[in-house]
């Protein structure tokens, strides 16, 4: 490395520094050299890009290490005035809510209406703009996103402009330290509803009250750890959703117990796009009485269960929602289990492995069937209808696919099955005498009715065919094309069924007519590809 005595240091950044690049306020990273670069004329400032702003090396130019990278191309160096160490908050405000502004900039500009949605704010001339200002003090809501905030600024002044201020967007600014956060917050004692997504944030906080009165908390993408997080536990006792997305957090470490305690207010936790692959990690946050909604989508979970033999407690006691989607998860074992939850009526799983029938999954209908008190999965609401309808075509599938006789495997294999049995009141076949062959096989095949509704298929007369339950998708298409003498026309396929408000399409080639749990009567749509 260069030697510290022959090297110039600048004054105007320091390592450590938050920064943007001189031309574009979502370009960030921190400083962590300041000086000369052998072979290169003047002072230069090696900077640690942030995930996606670019870069070039790592920290390495011509042999000499000057700065360790996060990656082998983050890094780069650039002349002071190639990068910007930001503004205050008031200074962004004032910015923001000026008269000339890039289209861009006004995109960003809008405060909150009474229900919680953004107002973009249009100002013209001078006097608006002043009509603006005045009106700050009753604005309950203000964002100042990617503004290159590095500092609070006058905390008098701030007290004087927002006084009512309630909640705050601070996304993509410059801010690192816990101690200009508490400043601000004691500056704006309304405050509680506090937005640092993708500001890296430090993890020493020390304890204080000055952010006791904050009820919601983003630190999305804020390179949190864990540790912060058991900090925050003390100092912000009133939280009562928890935003921590894209922190690459993977291990819930306690410094004592196994069980995270504390957040006696907090209802809803939200880790998605992290990295948990081990639901034991999870089930430590299994104590959070007040717990309503956890949010799991985007990690890399594969299985999940209930601790039952838990006795000191009642495991995720009152959570009512638990989105799984985007993991691994690839075991109808693990669906059965959210049974166990003793208040969850809202499930997402949509995006893996069992949940799609392309790799191997099963479909909706199945996973509704399976989950008995569900009322909202992936998303979209359980009607009574289709819980009836799904829960019917389920024992179907049931029955047509394991021996009558094989009472063990079937409750090992499907738990609801006797329970849902007795729920419609449907009798197990009774066996019948030897017949012959042809004979068997007519018993079991389903009635089907065809209808074609492509637009260029002309007008055909349904037909009904009796087929067996094996046959796929892919297979009906083809038997489609011979029976109504379709060419050249490829063709996309929809299960109609009586009550259900739309078609159900047929998208899975390779799935057959038992999987889809039809009766002895449905209606096929023939449609064409568009």
């Amino acid at each position: 490395m260069t030697d510290s005595t022959t090297a110039p240091i600048l004054t105007t950044f320091r390592t450590d520094q938050r920064i943007h690049a001189t031309n574009d306020l979502r370009r960030t990273g921190t400083v962590r050299y300041v000086g000369t670069v052998s072979g290169h004329n003047g002072e230069w400032v090696g900077v640690d890009w942030d995930d996606g702003a670019g870069g070039k090396h790592d920290g390495t130019v011509s042999g000499t290490k000057y700065f360790e990278a996060r990656t082998g191309k983050s890094g780069s160096f650039v002349r002071e005035k190639g990068v910007c160490g930001g503004v205050s908050l008031v200074d962004a405000v004032h910015r923001r809510y000026r008269t000339e502004s890039t289209k861009e900039e006004e995109e960003e500009m809008y405060v909150f209406s009474a229900s919680q949605k953004r107002v973009n704010v249009e100002l013209v001339g001078k006097n608006k703009v002043q009509e603006i200002f005045k009106k700050f003090d009753e604005i309950h809501s203000i964002s100042v996103s990617y503004m290159g905030v590095s500092t609070i600024g006058d905390l008098d002044e701030i007290k004087t402009l927002l006084p009512k201020l309630k909640e705050l967007d601070l996304t993509g600014n410059l801010l690192s330290k816990w101690e200009d956060i508490a400043s601000l917050c004691e500056a704006l004692p309304s405050l509680e509803v506090l937005d640092l997504t993708s500001n890296q944030m430090e993890n020493e906080l020390m304890e204080n009250d000055s952010l006791k009165n904050i009820r919601l908390l983003v630190l999305n993408n804020c390179s949190v750890t864990w540790d912060l997080v058991e900090k925050l536990r003390i100092s912000v006792p009133s939280i009562e959703e928890l935003h921590l997305m894209a922190n690459k957090l993977k291990i819930i470490e306690r410094p004592k117990g196994n069980l995270v305690e504390g957040f006696n207010s907090l209802r809803l936790l939200n880790l998605e796009s992290n990295n948990f692959d081990s639901w034991d990690e999870i089930l430590k946050l299994s104590y959070l009485k007040s717990l309503k909604e956890l949010h799991l989508n985007k990690n890399k979970l594969k299985t999940i269960y209930y601790p039952s033999n838990v006795t000191s407690f009642v495991p995720f006691e009152n959570l009512e929602c638990l989105l799984l989607g985007s993991n691994e998860i690839d075991d109808l074992a693990s669906v059965d289990s959210l049974n166990s939850f003793p208040s969850l009526v809202d499930v997402r799983l949509s995006d893996n492995p069992v949940s799609d029938p392309s790799r191997g999954g099963v479909f909706r209908y199945i996973l509704l069937a399976r989950l008995a008190n569900v009322k909202i999965l992936n998303g979209s609401e359980v009607s009574p209808r289709e819980r009836k309808e799904s829960e019917i075509r389920y024992i179907r599938l049931v029955m047509s696919k394991m021996q009558l006789n094989n009472l063990e495997e079937r409750k090992s294999l499907h738990p609801r099955f006797v329970e849902l049995k007795a729920k419609y009141g449907i009798e197990d076949e009774k066996p019948q005498a030897r017949v012959s062959g042809p004979q068997t096989l007519a018993s079991t095949l389903i009635n089907l009715t065809l209808k074609c509704v492509g637009p260029s298929m002309g007008e055909k007369q349904p037909l009904t065919k009796r087929l067996p339950p094996s046959v796929t998708v892919a297979k009906l298409k083809g038997l489609c094309e011979s029976f109504f003498k379709l060419k050249n026309i490829k063709l996309r396929l929809f299960l109609e069924e009586k009550g259900s408000p739309l078609p159900q399409p047929l998208d899975e080639d390779m799935a057959t007519l038992a999987d889809l749990g039809l009766g002895t009567e449905a209606a096929i749509l023939v449609d064409e590809e568009c």
